[in-house]
């Protein structure tokens, strides 16, 4: 799997409610901007900075409102996008109560886009409706309602200064039920339907990390089978929760007494994701075994 080296930002949201400054900040911060770039050249835009210009870690994307067809295609560059094993990328929303934008369009003496000879909240009113989608697929939502500029200004500085040099891991944990679940998991996996190594006399002393008790767990077609549709699933969910912003993912694997089979399944998963992430493996119960 390809190495993630881009890190793109969409700048998106209520008109008012503080792209200009949400670019500046960025800018500051090192990014690469461009304003009000058509989502269907995004793709294209990316590919050449990743292949012209190494060095570029960070692109920030502000992308207004041009109307139903323009967010439709933004859709599906972020559907597109998504499939990049090389880029992390995330929408910022900014969002500002109705009041608050319709003194900043007074303020401004300026119209809105969208109701260009009528009223500031009649506009507002039909992009709240227009990007209530774009909005629901947003990673970060600020509400510039009772912030200055300055004050937006460090807010961003300071969330993305933090995730840009925020690490993803991954911990797999293995553990035995009859000892209770691990709390922190966010995902948890209950292998015991699997054979049991435990009633092979020879291996009821061994580990999952015995070479030994890791091919008899192996062997058999079901847990081949679990394995291949276990990896895949989360060959496909790791990405998404890195592209959420989540900088730690927890993945518990269980059986009876946390000694043989989920050892085994846990050693698996961990070398898998370990050429790609940063990866501990952690085996709880494996010490807890009597006799």
């Amino acid at each position: 799997m390809a190495e993630q080296n881009i890190q793109l930002v969409i700048i998106t949201g209520m008109s008012g409610a503080g792209k200009t400054v949400a670019v500046q900040s960025f800018e500051d911060l090192g990014y690469f901007c461009v304003d009000n770039l058509p989502p269907a050249l995004l793709p294209k835009f990316l590919e050449l900075m990743k292949e012209n210009n190494q060095k570029t870690q960070n692109v920030a994307v502000v992308m207004d409102l041009r109307g139903r067809e323009f967010f439709d295609s933004l859709f599906g560059a972020l559907d597109s996008l998504a499939k990049e094993e090389w880029l992390s990328e995330q929408i910022l929303f900014l969002d500002a109560d109705d009041e608050v934008l319709v003194s900043r369009y007074k303020e401004t003496r300026r119209s809105h886009p969208l109701a260009p000879e009528g009223l500031p909240l009649e506009g507002i009113h039909k992009e709240r409706d227009l990007l209530d989608e774009l909005k629901g697929r947003a990673q970060q939502i600020i509400n510039t309602s009772s912030l200055k500029p300055r004050e937006l200004r460090e807010k961003l500085i300071e969330t993305y200064k933090e995730k840009s040099q925020q690490v993803f891991s991954i911990n797999v944990v293995s553990f035995g039920f009859k000892h209770g679940v691990p709390i922190d998991a966010d995902l948890m996996f209950d292998v015991r339907f699997l054979p049991n190594p435990h009633y092979v006399e020879s291996m009821r002393p061994l580990t999952g990390k015995d070479q030994e008790v890791s091919s008899y767990v192996f062997k058999w077609a079901e847990t081949q089978k679990f394995m291949e549709k276990l990896l895949d699933m989360l060959q496909f969910m790791v990405p998404q929760y890195k592209r959420e912003g989540k900088s730690q993912l927890v993945i518990a694997i269980g059986c009876t007494g946390g000694q043989h089979r989920s050892v085994a399944i846990a050693e698996t998963i961990s070398k898998h994701f370990g050429e790609d992430y940063v990866t501990y493996i952690k085996h709880r119960d494996i010490e807890k075994r009597k006799g």
